[in-house]
């Protein structure tokens, strides 16, 4: 599975309103930047308290890198 498509699919299933959720990967020589957008109500399911579901999120997805020999993953989550 592509790393955004996973950073995608695991937001999806956090928040209330799917549809307003912006997955974006760029690809640099050394990282992938994976940048994410959900909506303002939905910015504290996806950050969690003290940041652990956004921790847990980049997580998954860098051990996903690693087992994929990937690069190093970066994940950005804001809102709009």
């Amino acid at each position: 599975m592509e790393l955004g498509n996973l950073a995608e699919f695991l937001v999806k299933s956090l928040v209330k309103n799917p549809d307003m959720v912006s997955v974006k990967a760029f690809d640099d020589e050394d990282k992938i930047t994976i940048e994410v957008l959900v909506s303002k109500d939905d910015m504290g399911r996806v950050i969690g308290k003290n940041g652990m579901i956004a921790n847990s999120i980049r997580t998954i997805v860098q051990a996903s890198s690693y087992l994929n020999h990937d690069k190093y993953a970066v994940i950005n989550i804001d809102s709009f």
